[in-house]
């Protein structure tokens, strides 16, 4: 695969705990990226003021990681499972974008739950909120679960479906050529 010049990613994580599967499969997603040559920004929303959050007044903090992910080619988004959809961090936070705001944006979502039963989140939750603000998901997402983690380190199954949601995420931003078979 060849490399691209200077993207912008910006990877999004909705998981409320400083430490999480969610959070580790993201990293993983931003590092590949960074090996095709993109320039990778995490935002942690858990980090950002709950009251700019939830719109109650601003703050440059929230206005700054609304613009980044505004000025992204490719946003990753990673969210845990709660009550079998994403976490309210990323609904609140997606809530203060304007409409269409990542039209042409291309989209990989991620998302981690306890068993495989949550799956489905990422088809009835997290694509559509990726597409009501005008976001293109890449087909592969990323889910899971945690079995297929090992001391905090995911397996290799998921470590090849980042790699593949990644060189899709590329292609459909027009990085680099299409894959072959």
């Amino acid at each position: 695969m060849t490399t691209f010049d200077a993207l912008s990613v910006v990877g999004v994580s909705g998981s409320p705990g400083k430490t999480s599967r969610s959070r580790t499969l993201l990293d993983r997603a931003l590092r590949a990226l960074e090996r095709l040559g993109a320039r990778t920004r995490q935002l942690d929303l858990a980090a950002l003021p709950a009251d700019a959050l939830l719109g109650r007044h601003q703050d440059p903090a929230v206005t700054d990681a609304l613009a980044a992910v505004q000025s992204g080619r490719i946003i990753v988004v990673s969210t845990p499972v709660y009550r079998a959809t994403y976490s309210g961090l990323l609904k609140v936070f997606f809530d203060l974008l304007p409409q269409e705001a990542l039209a042409g944006k291309v989209a990989l979502a991620i998302a981690t739950g306890a068993t495989p039963a949550h799956f489905l989140a990422i088809d009835h939750g997290l694509r559509p909120l990726l597409a009501s603000v005008g976001a293109l998901a890449v087909p592969t997402a990323v889910y899971g679960t945690d079995a297929q983690f090992r001391d905090g380190a995911p397996d290799t199954t998921l470590l090849d479906q980042i790699e593949r949601a990644v060189a899709e995420a590329a292609t459909l931003a027009g990085l680099v050529p299409a894959l072959e078979g």
